[in-house]
């Protein structure tokens, strides 16, 4: 078979996700594949993207391949997807899957980003392969490796897809207007930061933006990415890993750190494109990237002003409220101009002005709980070169590994071999319960002065 590699890692040929679709060149020699650095490639591609429509023609099969970056595809291969839509090339029918590496931080995301775009595309869809980035250094790592691509010819020979069906509207995105307010409520002091796209001014979108700044009641200031000159996408060098400094010399890194995330909140703005924010918005995600893994906005309310079909966007909406649980922020809303902009509008004005107020900053997630371990672990056995992040995990207490809680462990022993015997798990039948209730009962005496024999 013919098969087409789209190699979305702005690393190239040097890329070690690309390793697995090179592995498999070798292992399977009866198939022809050929490799498109598409990432690398794309300011080249948006002035030609003749190079890319052969390798897309002639391929059979079409294997996205890219690192996860920022809970999606990297910013190279954003910008693909939008470049291979508009340039009209029909693909409908073809066969697709994906290959990604990483440390299994919401690679789903990432998955499901692309497998939405491959819908858009009329394309035939085969289940990926979602390894971590050392798997094919390991004997299972290979199996798995050349298990996937077994699959992946026998169902494109037999016709069976792994489609999975998500429900959308279909239609074009007609937005509801928001109303701009005619008189502006007095700025009080604090500092919220709008980042978007462009300018938005006759926008449906820019109306969001504008009745928000209107509503509020606190000073806000409009950070258009377009704008701040940025050189590209992260290149994946972990430069920053060590001095916490961007190589390109365009200033980001500073600007970041200085002027936004010393904001009191940050509100995103931005339409949807291809199942996602767009690709100058994702460069701008990626190149966060400076700040490692460390969640340096912990606290902070963020909020969003989306013009699009957002219900329609299942994955959006995980990525969305992921971000929010991972950084342990407050996500104070989501504003849409799908059925009501004014009402959602004013509803994230009053959620984050009650956050300033109040101080409220819920507990994470699934979302953020499992990402950070995942994050927790990978920093730890890195330490030696992530400095900067060993440093705020270590100072911040993100080490908490089970192995250090060594009298709950002791504890759960003794309660273990309690109920392994059956006469004495007869006996404190029942009392499991009150046991596990008396750290709570001793709470509410501490802090109501219950009465002992109160229930």
């Amino acid at each position: 078979m013919r098969i087409a590699v789209i190699n979305g890692s702005p690393k190239g040929k040097n890329s070690i996700t690309l390793q697995t679709s090179i592995y498999l060149s070798k292992k399977f020699t009866e198939h022809e594949f050929r490799i498109l650095n598409a990432a690398q490639l794309i300011k080249l591609l948006e002035k030609d993207f003749s190079r890319a429509e052969e390798i897309l023609e002639w391929a059979e099969i079409v294997v996205f391949s890219y690192p996860v970056y920022t809970f999606l595809a990297p910013y190279g291969m954003h910008k693909f997807i939008e470049l291979l839509k508009a340039s009209g090339i029909d693909l409908s029918g073809k066969w697709a899957t994906q290959i990604s590496t990483s440390k299994h931080f919401y690679d789903i995301t990432a998955a499901a980003y692309i497998e939405d775009n491959i819908a858009d595309l009329g394309m035939r869809y085969v289940n990926g392969l979602l390894a971590d980035m050392d798997d094919l250094l390991t004997e299972r790592g290979r199996e798995e490796a050349v298990g996937f691509f077994k699959y992946l010819v026998s169902m494109v020979e037999s016709g069976v897809e792994d489609r999975i069906v998500r429900h959308r509207s279909g239609g074009t995105h007609t937005p509801k207007l928001a109303t701009i307010p005619t008189e502006a409520k007095p700025g009080c002091e604090k500092d919220i930061v709008i980042i978007t796209d462009g300018d938005q001014t006759d926008t449906s979108l820019g109306r969001m933006i504008a009745r928000f700044q209107a509503n509020i009641g606190y000073k806000t200031r409009i950070v258009d990415i377009s704008k701040l000159g940025l050189l590209g996408g992260c290149i994946g060098c972990f430069a920053c890993a060590v001095s916490s400094k961007c190589v390109y010399p365009d200033g980001f890194d500073s600007y970041l750190r200085e002027s936004i995330q010393t904001a009191d909140a940050i509100v995103y703005a931005f339409s949807i494109k291809d199942h996602s924010m767009g690709p100058l918005f994702k460069m701008y995600d990626d190149r966060n990237f400076c700040n490692g893994h460390r969640t340096v906005t912990v606290g902070m309310p963020i909020g969003y002003l989306i013009s699009g079909d957002y219900s329609e966007e299942d994955n959006l909406r995980t990525v969305v409220e992921a971000r929010a649980s991972v950084g342990h922020n407050f996500l104070a809303g989501v504003a849409t101009d799908e059925d009501d902009p004014d009402g959602t509008v004013d509803a994230l004005c009053a959620r984050i002005s009650y956050a300033f107020s109040e101080g409220y900053v819920p507990p994470q997630s699934f979302y953020g709980v499992g990402g950070l371990k995942i994050f927790r672990d990978l920093i730890y056995e890195m330490r030696g070169m992530m400095r900067a992040d060993h440093k705020f995990y270590k100072k911040n207490g993100f080490y908490d590994f089970p192995q250090k809680k060594w009298a709950r462990s002791y504890m759960m022993y003794l309660v273990g071999f309690l109920l392994g015997n059956e006469k004495l798990r007869r006996k404190i039948k029942g009392k499991m319960n009150e046991g596990m209730l008396m750290p709570y009962v001793k709470l509410f005496r501490r802090e109501f002065g219950e009465d002992k024999k109160q229930k």
